[in-house]
């Protein structure tokens, strides 16, 4: 599943945004302020939505009014497009979060449509508003099943609650399921290097957590359960950090996981304490990026923090190769923002995304493509990093 497009009012910093033509590997360049985090905190704010409700979004933010944009009122809104895969409809999220006349949170609206083309008329499968509305039945798989479907009113036990949530594991409601399990695979990174070297007890992970301290409990569980993948890891990190080896985990007689780094020129292994920041970093992506099961979507704050700048065009490329994917419509779709030259040179023009900020303080993005300056620096030979460098790729666009 991927998304297309994306609209965002009055979240934070974004008043008013609209993403479209997004790619399978999307960038986001700006300067220190103005909005990349708040973006991506977008997809953590919904999946929080998700999994809890939207009280429980919102208190993790401050509450309603430290995550409405200052100065608006009304509604918090978010608009998503998304195709589940290759050849199918394209299905429109539309989402608003309000209060209500007790001055508490609630959905106010949520719909979902399948849209028959790029601009044809959509239909409307499910729609709620504060706890009450109707969803289709049915395994619909085009616009014209999501048009005879049957839709039948329902009443949900909260109006905090998503209707996607509390329709999406029954297995009637197929249109509702395919948009949970889309939110459901999301990945927001927030990568601690401390976490990642913690000593944890042994537990059973086969995913990453999104702060990585599961990291050594992942590493034995790629070792024991997907064992070529692994040894791809580990010939990747060989070409990227000197010296590397080996890398096991190992349970310690107090129960705790151990990783340890062999470096070819010591008898002993290194445990991951006393390893470089940068390679701990570089072996969480590789394990990341390696597992079976691809995130729908993964975001990633600045991957250039830590890691030799020779290494960011290989790592750029091993997060575009994650979004092809593999076939069989099991690709995710990556979303990095970045500071960094040395990445940037490694990007495309038609995956860059410019944020700046408006006179009125809110932000603002550009794709890069779309900028007739822009295309005819890179037209010209220039580099998206020199480009960045120079102060030229904000100011052209």
């Amino acid at each position: 599943m991927r998304i297309e497009s994306l609209e965002i009012r009055n979240y934070k910093l974004l008043r008013n945004v609209k993403l479209s033509h997004l790619p399978g590997m999307a960038v986001f360049v700006g300067s220190n302020g103005v909005g990349k985090t708040t973006l991506f905190d977008v997809f953590g704010f919904l999946k929080d939505a998700f999994v809890g409700d939207i009280k429980v979004a919102l208190q993790l933010r401050g509450g309603f009014r430290e995550v409405i944009s200052r100065g608006q009122r009304g509604d918090i809104s978010f608009k998503i497009r998304f195709r589940p895969g290759t050849g199918e409809p394209l299905i429109v999220y539309e989402l608003a979060v309000g209060l209500n006349d007790k001055m508490l949170p609630v959905v106010k609206s949520e719909v979902l449509r399948f849209q028959r083309g790029g601009k044809g008329r959509t239909w409307r499968v499910l729609e709620f508003h504060e706890g009450k509305g109707f969803a289709a039945e049915g395994e619909l798989t085009d616009y014209a099943s999501a048009k005879g479907a049957e839709r039948n009113k329902r009443t949900l036990n909260s109006p905090h609650i998503l209707a996607i949530k509390a329709l999406g594991n029954i297995s009637d409601f197929e249109a509702v399921s395919r948009l949970s399990r889309l939110i459901e695979g999301w990945f927001v990174s927030d990568f601690h290097i401390e976490d990642a070297r913690e000593l944890r007890k042994v537990e059973l992970a086969s995913h990453l957590s999104c702060t990585g301290n599961n990291l050594a409990s992942v590493a034995q569980y790629m070792h024991e359960n997907h064992p070529d993948r692994f040894a791809s890891v580990l010939r990747r990190m060989a070409e990227r950090v000197p010296g590397i080896k080996d890398i096991t985990a190992k349970v310690a007689d107090d129960g705790r996981i151990l990783l340890r780094f062999q470096d070819g020129a010591f008898t002993d292994p290194f445990v991951s304490t006393y390893v470089s920041d940068g390679t701990i970093k570089m072996f969480t992506y590789l394990l990341l990026l390696s597992d079976p099961e691809r995130h729908a979507l993964l975001c990633v704050e600045e991957p250039e923090n830590q890691l030799f700048p020779k290494l960011l065009a290989g790592l750029v490329e091993e997060f575009r190769q994650y979004s092809v994917g593999d076939g069989d419509d099991n690709y995710g779709q990556v979303f990095i923002s970045t500071h960094s030259p040395d990445l940037l040179d490694a990007v495309r023009l038609e995956e860059l995304y410019c944020l700046t900020k408006d006179n009125d303080g809110y932000t603002t993005i550009t794709r890069a493509a779309d900028d007739e300056q822009v295309r005819g620096f890179v037209a010209a030979g220039d580099l998206l990093g020199y480009l960045w460098n120079h102060d030229l790729l904000i100011e052209g666009v």
